[in-house]
């Protein structure tokens, strides 16, 4: 059975217990249990009814505890050093008496809609920190390279008293930009490549950076990483800033030597206290609480056509005037939309 199968396999296993009461479950989270959290997080991602309804009671329970945690972003070219970065910065994070929760979203496998990478295989010595909390959660093809539930799941574990939360993504890519509707600061990590490398990142990716590292800056690659630093700074002086509060900056580390960790985790909190005496910070999360509003109307919406009798046995149909030219997908679309909705269209 592949890595992606038995982990499957064992949140079956879990969630076939008895089902939790959601007031016990949010008292074990407050507590900092790392089962009942990792159980809720379970529950947030399960498409059944049953957990659903448990899971959303969970969220309103635990609502009152959410928002006091530090939110990143990061995200990153393929081969940058993303996992390797997070473990070094997580450790240096709890070395300083901070508990860190990391919500890494691995890619589907295709065939079983596991994860394929396993975080905690990657990120040996965080997932060993009892300081620390690692969820590998499979895309399941979400765009954005983020799990749908991964807002939930960092409510949970802000809930659950974690100081900072690390959500990585699947890499850098034209819907990428999700990550940037659920945390304070949208980090970009990018390897030493100079001009090549920047003529390969989408601007904007680089517009919605608050902050840019450049990895791997050490040994034979510190040259080109001072000069690829020089030239990501010069790209982001051309892009306007999201907010008059925080200029965006490049800064240099070494994930595997530990060097320029200090600086970044600097950054975050310079960049939290300018956005929070701006009142930007509030501004930011209210406008991500409503684009989260509108992806689940959208999400809803599209599940609410799939499970409809009458929708599914028009659906076929519009397929194949669409397909055979007879209609407009936006036609289509309006009259399958009508008939959802109520209105007389269906003709």
């Amino acid at each position: 059975m592949t890595i992606g199968g038995e982990k499957k396999q064992r949140q079956r296993q879990a969630l076939n217990r008895a089902l939790p009461d959601p007031s016990v479950l949010a008292a074990d989270i407050r507590a900092g249990s790392r089962v009942a959290l990792a159980r809720g997080i379970t529950l947030v991602e399960s498409s059944r009814a049953d957990h659903q309804k448990i899971a959303q009671a969970l969220l309103a329970a635990l609502l009152p505890e959410t928002g006091k945690a530090v939110r990143l972003g990061l995200s990153g070219t393929p081969g940058v050093g993303k996992s390797t970065f997070i473990e070094a910065f997580g450790r240096l994070l709890t070395g300083k008496g901070l508990r860190v929760a990391v919500l890494a979203v691995d890619p589907s496998s295709a065939r079983t809609g596991g994860s394929i990478l396993g975080d905690k295989t990657r990120m040996e010595l965080l997932a060993r920190d009892p300081r620390a909390f690692i969820r590998p959660s499979p895309s399941g093809g979400t765009l954005g390279g983020v799990a749908r539930r991964t807002r939930e799941a960092m409510l949970l574990a802000e809930a659950a008293g974690y100081d900072v939360i690390l959500v990585e993504t699947v890499g850098v890519g034209q819907s990428e930009t999700s990550v940037a509707d659920m945390v304070d600061m949208f980090v970009l990590l990018l390897a030493p490549g100079g001009g090549d490398e920047l003529q390969g990142i989408k601007r904007g990716i680089m517009e919605l950076a608050d902050l840019i590292v450049v990895n791997k800056a050490d040994g034979d690659l510190a040259p080109a990483a001072r000069r690829a630093q020089t030239e990501y700074q010069a790209a982001l002086h051309l892009m306007r800033p999201k907010t008059a509060a925080w200029t965006p900056h490049v800064l240099l580390a070494s994930a595997l030597k530990g060097e320029g960790l200090d600086k970044v985790w600097e950054a975050a909190e310079a960049y939290r206290t300018a956005l929070t005496k701006s009142g930007d910070l509030d501004r930011l999360r209210a406008n991500q609480a409503k684009a989260w509003f509108w992806t689940e109307l959208r999400e809803g919406l599209i599940a609410s056509l799939k499970t409809d009798p009458k929708a599914a046995a028009l659906v076929p149909q519009l397929e194949r005037e669409v397909g055979e030219g007879g209609t407009t997908p936006t036609a289509a679309a309006r009259r399958l939309l009508g008939l959802v909705l109520g209105r007389a269209e269906e003709a």
